[in-house]
């Protein structure tokens, strides 16, 4: 029996700790308290042009579920707290949830998880006593269905009921909880799922009375001497984001659960408020949102658990404006009802994910850490067989200066992607560029990007970059970055 009950634990402790080593992702809310919300279709055409491939959704609405089959985005639906009381009381009544919302859209609608209630603990005490059993009963339909495997279930809790959050070494959960907690978490780690958390350092910062600074909230970079420091483990933290979630790993090892992943289910930065809420503007919301991504997709992690995916899911898609509540309630959506952009984000070096707005204003350019060499091979590449015109990066022109390899890569691979007509597979440049949405020019250096069109080249039939035999015969490009035009230059990499 010891035997046996030791390999269900190391079993258990590798499912986790593959779960933990995914990488992590950004997801977005999808809200409908919306005066004109769009057509479910609409919806999944703006998350395929965002290249938006995980979705939470606050219910199980099934022409949503339908319009995301085939799609391979990732789908999380919800049981509305409204219907929590019912499928706690009856395991049949569970199980015809699961089958309606579930079992009758999988596999061709991608549903890999289930949110039982949102923030039932904080909000809804009467109901929170039977929120273990909806858990386990929905859990139990997935079983009878052979889908536990496949779809995890969990409960997207508030981060107020995290207690002495700060330094996170000292944090707790509220205590009177307890009793609904411990078997939650025990649930939570035997079904191989994770603890939802919905963080919002917009309302810590709010509630803070200026103990908080905004930079801190916001991922802004900070001097070492601002940082915040946890007096007992002397690790220092750099935002708000980072404090909350091992808060909540140190409040699940003080009642003894230790291998529980954190997944975020709700953050993110309202655009506009009311006179009170001064630091809900577009400018704060698009430096949390544009941080935040780079910040997950980085792999980062926190310093509890560096390298550890904490994988997020952005509050919101679109703007509710019919929600009730202060003016900051009906602004958090990164899209209006027509799906334009509130605000286009600043992602370079995050990847292609919510980075081709819809405007048409994105570019390519150099990643922050790629190689110098790299970089100047591309540019060789580009400025030779790739046939971009670099006339522009030759001394006393205009986009000259910065004579540096990373601004002038910029112009080259720029110039070259929008050659390609915007191609994603034409930003590549052995993995040493990404698509951005902030525009690259400067002075009188205007990249073809910021004319609003795919660029002004004609009819000129570029070299295919994924060739590895690049003429051998070819000269070498001056290394002091002033290209010759037309030159072909040897580079034996695939460099898509």
């Amino acid at each position: 029996m010891a035997l046996h009950s030791c390999l269900l634990l190391l079993l258990l402790l590798l499912q986790i700790s593959l779960l933990a080593a995914d990488e992590a992702f950004i997801g977005v809310n999808i809200g409908t308290s919306l005066s004109d919300m769009p057509h479910p279709t609409q919806v999944v055409a703006l998350l395929k042009s965002q290249q938006i491939h995980h979705v939470r959704l606050y219910d199980a609405d099934q022409a949503m579920l339908i319009a995301l089959a085939k799609t391979g985005i990732e789908v999380s639906v919800s049981v509305p707290n409204e219907e929590l009381l019912a499928i706690a009381q009856s395991n049949s009544t569970a199980a015809n949830w699961v089958y309606r919302n579930v079992v009758a859209h999988y596999p061709s609608t991608n549903i890999t998880s289930i949110c039982v209630g949102s923030e039932v603990l904080t909000t809804l005490p009467n109901v929170a006593k039977i929120l273990v059993n909806a858990l386990k009963y929905i859990h139990s339909a997935l079983v009878a269905s052979n889908l536990d495997r496949q779809i995890k279930v969990s409960t997207p809790l508030s981060s107020s009921m995290i207690l002495d959050s700060f330094p996170p070494s000292q944090a707790f959960f509220n205590r009177s909880l307890n009793p609904i907690l411990i078997p939650m978490l025990d649930f939570l780690q035997s079904t191989g799922s994770y603890l939802m958390l919905n963080i919002y350092p917009y309302y810590d910062y709010m509630e803070s009375n200026g103990v908080i600074p905004l930079d801190y909230a916001l991922f802004k970079p900070l001097p070492p001497n601002k940082e915040a420091i946890d007096s007992n483990t002397l690790v220092h933290y750099t935002n708000v984001f980072d404090a909350v979630v091992d808060a909540a790993y140190f409040a699940m090892s003080f009642l003894n659960f230790t291998n529980i992943p954190v997944v975020v289910t709700e953050t993110g930065w309202p655009s506009k408020g009311d006179r009170n809420e001064p630091d809900a503007t577009l400018d704060n919301a698009n430096a949390y949102n544009s941080n935040l991504i780079k910040h997950v997709l980085n792999m980062t992690g926190t310093p509890k658990h560096p390298g550890i995916a904490i994988s997020t899911y952005i509050y919101e898609l679109y703007n509710e404006d019919t929600k009730a509540g202060p003016l900051s309630e009906k602004n958090w959506g990164l899209f209006d009802a027509n799906g334009k952009p509130i605000y286009i984000l600043h992602l370079t070096g995050s990847g292609a994910v919510l980075a081709n707005d819809t405007t048409n204003q994105t570019y390519c350019v150099a990643k922050d850490d790629a190689d110098p060499k790299m970089l100047q091979a591309g540019i060789d590449w580009a400025c030779g067989p790739g046939k971009v015109d670099c006339s522009p990066l030759l001394q006393g022109q205009p986009c000259y200066e910065p004579d540096n390899v990373g601004a002038h890569a910029n112009y080259a691979f720029d110039t070259y992607y929008h050659l390609m007509g915007r191609s994603s597979e034409a930003c590549n440049f052995n993995q040493m560029a990404t698509i951005s949405t902030s525009n690259p020019s400067h002075g009188s250096c205007v990249f073809p990007g910021s004319l609003g069109k795919n660029g002004t080249f004609g009819n000129v039939t570029a070299a295919s970059m994924n060739s590895t035999s690049l003429d051998s015969s070819a000269n070498n490009v001056h290394r002091s970055l002033v290209l010759v035009i037309g030159v072909v230059v040897t580079w034996g990499v695939v460099l898509l």
